[in-house]
């Protein structure tokens, strides 16, 4: 429930705390012009970054090796697509955030280090299976 109305109440609530702030400080059309800006120049950038991790993906296709992180950039392009088109510019900053390989990098290694951390667990206990019809 808390990320629900995290999501759909508190996040347009501070996209428009920031517009109504910037507005009174560059003006109205200045703001609304911004974000344009942002949302064209973002899907610009969001499509290069596609492309230029579709390429690497297929490289590694052809090496025969398993794009792991090329499928998690690629999700992580398409969200960050989203989230510029999203007009505001707390959604932008985060937008922007996910589309520079190294903070995507970044990002990957915190959650990646989470989910591990997580799954592991102390109480496993290693064994040996031993088959009787090979002693006889």
């Amino acid at each position: 429930m808390n990320s629900f109305f995290l999501l759909f109440i508190g996040l347009p609530t501070l996209e428009i705390y920031i517009m109504i702030k910037m507005g009174g400080k560059i003006g109205a059309i200045n703001t609304v012009s911004l974000i344009f800006l942002t949302a064209i120049i973002g899907v610009y950038f969001a499509k290069l970054q596609g492309i230029q991790t579709l390429r690497s993906g297929m490289i590694n296709l052809y090496q025969n090796k398993i794009p792991v992180y090329e499928i998690l950039s690629g999700a992580s392009i398409a969200i960050a697509s989203l989230l510029l088109i999203i007009p505001g510019f707390f959604t932008d900053f985060m937008g922007f955030l996910l589309l520079i390989p190294f903070t995507r990098r970044i990002i990957f290694s915190i959650a990646l280090k989470k989910s591990v951390k997580k799954n592991y667990k102390k109480d496993t206990i290693d064994g040996e299976i031993i088959d009787k019809q090979d002693e006889l």
